[in-house]
């Protein structure tokens, strides 16, 4: 039992090639059952995409399984300077999740221009940044600028809430 799990411990990026290997099975399986119709346009279809990316998600499940049971090991943490003894900042991460959930629970009560905003202000507020003046203003400009490009150049429809008709 011992040796199992110190072997296993030795080889945990066995545990990556069986998450790729169920994402590849996962998105081979939705897309062999994607409907195509006759108003298909081209020789590729809607299949094609998916198809090739889940099969590369298996390749890759097995390319990685075969370099790690051959002895391959991932490098080590060196390139940034990270004290890995230290403890997780779990108040920024929580700001961010609340900042996150702020913004799915509200944009479809106060559309996408205001909700963005909170979301980037909340933001910069769990990493640090404390101008309260320039912070929300930056948050509205970069909110509303995302939303004119996606809903008005890229055709990608954002709700707008009240300011449905300013823009």
């Amino acid at each position: 039992m011992t040796a199992t799990k110190s072997w296993l411990r030795e080889r945990s990026e066995l545990g990556i090639c069986a998450l790729l290997v169920v994402l590849g099975v996962l998105v081979l399986t939705d897309a062999l059952r994607i409907p195509t119709d006759f108003a298909q346009r081209g020789p590729v279809g809607p299949k094609a995409v998916p198809i090739l990316v889940g099969s590369l998600l298996l390749l890759v499940a097995a390319l990685l399984a075969r370099d790690v049971l051959r002895g391959g090991r991932g490098e080590a943490e060196a390139g940034e300077d990270v004290d890995l003894s230290a403890p997780a900042d779990w108040r920024t991460v929580l700001l961010l999740c609340g900042a996150f959930l702020a913004n799915a629970a509200l944009i479809g009560v106060v559309g996408f221009p205001i909700s963005g905003a909170i979301l980037f202000w909340g933001a910069a507020y769990a990493l640090g940044s404390r101008a309260y003046v320039r912070d929300p203003l930056i948050a509205a400009g970069l909110s509303i600028l995302t939303f004119v490009i996606f809903n008005n150049l890229l055709g990608v429809p954002l709700p707008g809430g009240p300011l449905m008709e300013v823009f």
